[in-house]
């Protein structure tokens, strides 16, 4: 089968056989039972080390490639909505990408909504943070790496981080980050009929469940609309086929004028978090393979 065919085949499943379990209609235990389900049957690269490994308070699961450094780590946000998503959901993309890159990731499993709304993911993930911090590494050595609602969350981990007066990791990648729970980017509805997998039609619910109280234009929740200046470098990944490609884009744009230094790629003909398809998806090895470069450009710097 070509990359073509591959691809359109993948399509067709995630349209007709998996977009159908992520809608209002659907119980959200289910919804979290499918998508750890979808992560879970995915093969471990079979270099890299898994172990238990809590951050802070935080169940986390530490994903070691053969020959890692230890003056370097990975804090892996994943996705899900705010409201599922889990070790068990993103084991394989996170130790995909410790592969590729030769570093330790960490995944740790942050409190969702409803049960916990904003702000506890939140302050999870930066608990998780400063637990690596206090480990010993240095902030330079370190990436905050998210998808989705976890690359939305990774970028208000940046901001909290800036707030806070704690150092800056070395670099941070977004992989078709949620950053706006308005949804209010035109692609929501110009790629409506593109996108095979995320519809405007789930996202609100779970905006809602995750806001609570907080408006969904505040910037804590939509850090789209947070000031910017002062992140670390940002590589930010989206398919051409998303409805959320605004909530890139327009990211990137806001990100540049305070000052930040951003590599944005738009891929043609592609989906939400394509890189959860490797490595079957030779698009997704691709991308990792940019990670790689981008976090090793980076993380190797010499200090200043």
């Amino acid at each position: 089968m070509d990359d073509n065919s591959l691809r359109e085949q993948l399509r067709t499943q995630l349209r007709e056989q998996i977009a159908p379990a992520f809608c209002p209609e659907v119980p959200l235990a289910r919804q979290r039972e499918v998508l750890d389900q979808m992560g879970a049957g995915a093969q471990l690269p079979g270099d890299v080390t898994l172990e238990v490994n809590a951050l802070a308070q935080v169940h986390a699961e530490r994903l070691a490639p053969a020959g890692a450094r230890d003056d370097q780590a990975i804090l892996y946000l994943h996705g899900g909505g705010y409201v599922m998503g889990s070790c068990a959901s993103h084991r394989a993309l996170a130790a995909n990408i410790a592969r590729s890159t030769g570093i330790t990731t960490h995944l740790p499993e942050y409190r969702l909504a409803p049960e916990h709304p904003y702000p506890a993911g939140l302050d999870d993930a930066l608990a998780a943070y400063r637990a690596l911090l206090d480990r010993g590494l240095a902030a330079r050595r370190l990436a905050i790496v998210g998808d989705s609602a976890g690359g939305g969350l990774s970028l208000a981990t940046l901001v909290r981080i800036r707030d806070e007066g704690l150092p800056m990791p070395g670099a941070a990648v977004l992989l078709s980050p949620l950053t706006d729970l308005t949804v209010s980017g035109e692609s929501i509805h110009t790629r409506a009929a593109a996108d095979p997998w995320i519809k405007s039609s789930t996202l609100t619910p779970f905006a809602e469940l995750y806001r609570a109280t907080v408006d969904a234009g505040d910037p804590r929740v939509s850090p789209l609309f947070a000031d910017l200046h002062g992140l670390p470098p940002l590589l930010i990944h989206v398919g051409d086929d998303e409805i959320l490609l605004d909530d890139s884009t327009r990211l990137a744009s806001r990100a540049r004028a305070a000052g930040v230094e951003v590599e944005l790629e738009v891929w043609p003909r592609l989906w939400h978090v394509f890189h959860f398809f490797a490595p079957l998806l030779p698009e997704a090895n691709a991308a990792l393979a940019k990670v790689s470069a981008f976090l090793r450009a980076h993380l190797d710097r010499d200090a200043g």
